[in-house]
C-alpha cells in the first residue's frame, strides 16, 4: 500500500506492508488526513518513532464487526490494554502499556489503510464533512483544556500560539465568556481570531504584565513557555499543550517564585468535538491552507512548516 514513512528520513512508499487487524480491531480505509505539529516534531526526533506517521484522519471501516462495517469514522489515537491500574482507574489515555497511532509503537494514518481497536472508533454524522472531521482529534484536545482547568467568565485567559491548535483552543475558550486574548505571529491566523471577535496581539507588541489567570501554551516550541511565564499572574495556571523534540533550557525559577501551576494537557473527548462541529459551534473552514495527494506527502510536510501556513491535509482515498 501507499504510505508516508519516517525512518531517520521522510519518504513516500508504494509498497509498504498492509496492516493486519487483530482481535476486536477494524481495518480502516483512509480518506483524508491532517498533518499535525507533532508529526513534524517526530521528523525532528521527537519520540524516536519509526514507521507510518499520522493520527488525524477520516476513514471508512472496511473490515471488522458487522456493526461497524461501512461506517465513516474518526479514531482515538491511544491503543490501551484496559487491564493495568491506570486503565482500571479510568485513566486509559495514560495506560502503562499504550501505543499511540503514528506516534509511539504503531503505524499511523498517512497510508491507504490503518488498523484500530473498534472501541476507539466514533462514527461521523452526515453534518460533519471529511474536511471538518480531520479536526476532531485536535479539537478534542482543545476541549480537554476546559475539562482540566475550568474557566469562568471573570477570568483573564491568554492563548500563546495562533497556529492550528491555538485557533481551536481559542474558539473553545471564547465560548466560556472569559476575557480572552490570543498571542501569535501569523497575520492570517490573527485575522481569523479578530473575525471571531477574539482579541489578537502580535507577540512583538506584547506588554507582559503577569496578569493572566490562565495561559494556554500552544506554540509547539520551547520559547512558548517563556512567553507564557511572562503573562501568567502569581499563583496562576499555565496549561501546556506543546510537544516537541527540542530540550532547550527553560528557566522555571519564576514558576517557583510565583507559585505557578504547570498543567500538562493532552487528548480529550471526541464526542464533544464531533457535536461541536456538527452544530457549527466551532469553525474550521478557514484553517485549511493546502491539500496534497498522498503521493506528494513529503512536499506536504515541507509546506506544513512554512510561515503563514495553518493546516495541510493529505488526500489518500478521496470519496
Amino acid at each position: 500500500m501507499r504510505a508516508i514513512v519516517f525512518d531517520k528520513a521522510l519518504s513516500y512508499s508504494e509498497s509498504y506492508r498492509d496492516p493486519q487487524p487483530g482481535a476486536d480491531e477494524a481495518l480502516l480505509k483512509v480518506h483524508l488526513a491532517g498533518i499535525c505539529s507533532t508529526d513534524v516534531q517526530i521528523t525532528r526526533g521527537y519520540m524516536n518513532f519509526r514507521g507510518v506517521l499520522g493520527h488525524e484522519f477520516v476513514a471508512t471501516v472496511v473490515s471488522g464487526s458487522k456493526a461497524w462495517r461501512g461506517k465513516r469514522v474518526v479514531c482515538e489515537i491511544n491503543r490501551v490494554c484496559r487491564r493495568c491500574d491506570l486503565c482500571q482507574a479510568g485513566l486509559s489515555t495514560h495506560c502503562r502499556k499504550r501505543t499511540v497511532l503514528g506516534i509511539a509503537g504503531h503505524d499511523g494514518c498517512f497510508a491507504d489503510f490503518v488498523t484500530a481497536p473498534e472501541l476507539n472508533l466514533h462514527e461521523l454524522p452526515a453534518a460533519v464533512s471529511d474536511e471538518e472531521g480531520v479536526f476532531v482529534e485536535p479539537l478534542a484536545a482543545a476541549y480537554q483544556v476546559v475539562k482540566q482547568c475550568p474557566i469562568e467568565r471573570r477570568m483573564s485567559v491568554a492563548v500563546v500560539g495562533s497556529g492550528k491548535l491555538g485557533l481551536l483552543v481559542a474558539q473553545v475558550l471564547n465560548a466560556t465568556g472569559c476575557k480572552l486574548i490570543v498571542v501569535g505571529r501569523n497575520p492570517d491566523t490573527m485575522l481569523f481570531c479578530e473575525k471571531k471577535q477574539i482579541q489578537a496581539v502580535a507577540v512583538g507588541d506584547l506588554v507582559a504584565r503577569q496578569d493572566q489567570d490562565v495561559v494556554v501554551e500552544c506554540t509547539g516550541a520551547p520559547a512558548g513557555l517563556e512567553v507564557a511565564m511572562r503573562l501568567v499572574r502569581p499563583r496562576g495556571t499555565i496549561v501546556l499543550k506543546s510537544t516537541h523534540a527540542g530540550q532547550d533550557g527553560v528557566n522555571l525559577s519564576a514558576a517557583v517564585v510565583n507559585e505557578v501551576t504547570l498543567l500538562g494537557s493532552r487528548c480529550g473527548p471526541f464526542g464533544e468535538a464531533i457535536n461541536a462541529l456538527a452544530r457549527k459551534q466551532i469553525d474550521v473552514s478557514g484553517m485549511v491552507s493546502r491539500t496534497y495527494r498522498i503521493e506528494r506527502g513529503v512536499e506536504a510536510f515541507a509546506a506544513a512548516q512554512q510561515p503563514g501556513v495553518i493546516k495541510v491535509l493529505l488526500k489518500v482515498n478521496p470519496r
